[in-house]
C-alpha cells in the first residue's frame, strides 16, 4: 500500500480524492500497489464528508509520519505551500503539485532537492490542467531542440475573447458572463492581466530550454484593452484575437518570451481553440509541429493529471525521474528588439494617411468599421520602434500584434 497525503481539500484536492475513488482499481494496477489517502490537510471542517475520517489540521502530522510516501500539494499560492513542500522533500517524501505559482517561482530549487534525495517533484497539472504537456516536454521530445512554444494557456481569457467574437459582447459584459458561470474569479486580474499565462509559459520555457526562466522577466500584457471594435476589425480580416503566451528560440540560440494578445487567421494551429479550452503549439527542429489540446482547467481534468503524477511517483520510489531544468538562469532577449507586424487604430482628426505612411512605411490600409478613424497594419517593426512611433500619432486608439503575413 502506498500512503499519500493531500494538502488542501478545495476544488482540486476533492477532485483528486474523487478520481482515486472512481478509478481506484485501475489506478492501483498502473501504480503496482494500492494508493491510500492516509491524510487530508485543511483548516476547514467538512461535516458529513467521509474525508473527516482522515482530516488533519496540522501539517506536522503528515511530515513526521514515515508511512506517508507521497505528498500532494493542491493548496495554491506560494505560502505556506513552499515551506510545506520543501519540508516534505527534506523528510524523504516525493511531492506532486498542481501549483503553477510554486513551480514557476521555486521549481528549479525543489527539483534539485528531489534529485539529491532520489525523490520526485512532479507538476504535470501546473500547466494546461488535464492536457499532458509537462511529461512530453520532459520525456517524449528529448530528441528535439524546441524552437517555439506558443499556447492559449488561460481558459478564462479565451472564453472572454470567444464570447466577444461570437456574441458581439464588449469586454465588461463578457467578463461578467465568465464570472457568473464560475470561469472567472471575483478578482479576475491574474487571468485578464496575463499573469497566469506568464507563470505557465515560464514553466514550459524552463523545461524546453533546460534553464531557469524567471516569470518576472517575461513581458506580459493582458486583454483588458481589447475592445468590441478590435473584434469587428478582426472579423473583417477573417481573423481572431487570442491571448498568446510564447517562448521562441532564435537562430542565434537566444530566446525571447512574451504574453500578449495576437491577431491570427485560420492557418494558425491555435485559431480553432475556443471557449474555455486550452491549446499548446510546440515546434521542434526534428519532429516539426505538434499540437496539444484539451480542457485547461476544471476539477476532474486537473485532478486526473495530479493522479497521473501520483502513479508515476509510486512507480519510481528511490529513483528520480530525470528532468532537464537546471537552476542556471536563462537570460531572455530584451523584448524591445523583437519584431512584429501591428494592427493599429487612430482617430482621423490630426492624422492623414500620407503622414502615417511617412511614419511607418508601406502599410496595409483597412476599411474602417467605425467612422472617424483609420485602421492599418504595419510592416515588421520592433517593439521599441512601435513604442516610439505610437507617441508620434495623434489620437492613438490601440494596437494588437499580428501573427499572419
Amino acid at each position: 500500500m502506498v500512503n499519500i497525503a493531500v494538502l488542501g481539500y478545495g476544488t482540486i484536492g476533492s477532485g483528486v480524492v474523487e478520481v482515486l475513488n472512481i478509478n481506484g482499481d485501475s489506478i492501483s494496477k498502473r501504480a503496482g500497489d494500492k494508493i491510500n489517502v492516509k491524510y487530508v490537510l485543511d483548516l476547514k471542517e467538512f461535516p458529513g464528508d467521509p474525508i473527516m475520517d482522515v482530516l488533519v489540521h496540522d501539517v506536522n502530522v503528515i511530515l513526521n509520519d514515515p508511512e506517508v510516501k507521497i505528498v500532494v500539494e493542491v493548496m495554491g499560492g506560494i505560502n505556506p505551500a513552499y515551506s510545506f513542500v520543501k519540508e516534505a522533500l527534506l523528510k524523504g517524501k516525493s511531492v506532486v503539485t498542481s501549483n503553477k505559482e510554486l513551480v514557476a517561482k521555486h521549481g528549479a530549487e525543489l527539483l534539485d532537492i528531489a534529485k539529491e534525495r532520489d525523490l520526485n517533484f512532479l507538476f504535470e497539472a501546473s500547466v494546461g490542467g488535464g492536457i499532458p504537456i509537462i511529461r512530453p516536454l520532459n520525456q517524449s521530445l528529448t530528441a528535439d531542440e524546441i524552437v517555439e512554444i506558443t499556447g492559449i494557456l488561460n481558459g478564462t481569457t479565451n472564453y472572454i475573447l470567444s464570447k466577444m467574437t461570437e456574441e458581439n459582447l464588449d469586454f465588461d459584459k463578457a467578463l461578467k458572463d465568465a464570472q457568473d458561470l464560475g470561469y472567472a474569479e471575483r478578482d479576475p486580474s491574474a487571468d485578464i492581466e496575463g499573469h497566469d499565462s506568464c507563470r505557465k509559459i515560464a514553466i514550459l520555457s524552463s523545461l524546453a530550454y533546460g534553464m531557469q526562466v524567471d516569470f518576472e522577466d517575461i513581458y506580459t500584457e493582458g486583454i483588458t484593452k481589447i475592445t468590441d471594435v478590435d473584434i469587428k476589425y478582426a472579423k473583417a480580416l477573417g481573423a481572431k484575437i487570442k491571448l498568446f503566451a510564447s517562448s521562441i528560440r532564435n537562430a542565434d540560440e537566444s530566446v525571447y518570451a512574451m504574453v500578449a494578445p495576437m491577431m491570427i487567421k485560420s492557418e494558425h494551429p491555435l485559431y480553432s481553440v475556443n471557449d474555455v479550452f486550452n491549446g499548446i503549439f510546440v515546434r521542434g527542429n526534428v519532429i516539426g509541429d505538434i499540437m496539444f489540446y484539451g480542457s485547461g482547467a476544471g476539477k476532474l481534468p486537473t485532478a486526473s493529471a495530479v493522479v497521473a503524477d501520483i502513479v508515476d511517483a509510486a512507480k519510481h520510489f528511490d529513483k528520480n525521474i530525470w528532468t532537464i531544468w537546471s537552476s542556471k538562469k536563462l537570460d531572455l532577449v530584451e523584448v524591445s528588439s523583437v519584431k512584429h507586424r501591428f494592427f493599429i487604430r487612430v482617430l482621423k482628426d490630426g492624422n492623414s494617411l500620407s503622414n502615417i505612411r511617412d511614419l511607418f512605411g508601406e502599410i496595409e490600409e483597412l476599411s474602417s468599421v467605425v467612422e472617424n478613424e483609420y485602421a492599418f497594419i504595419t510592416p515588421f517593426i520592433s517593439e521599441k520602434e512601435m513604442k516610439d512611433k505610437k507617441e508620434k500619432l495623434n489620437g492613438f486608439l490601440g494596437s494588437i500584434r499580428v501573427r499572419f503575413d
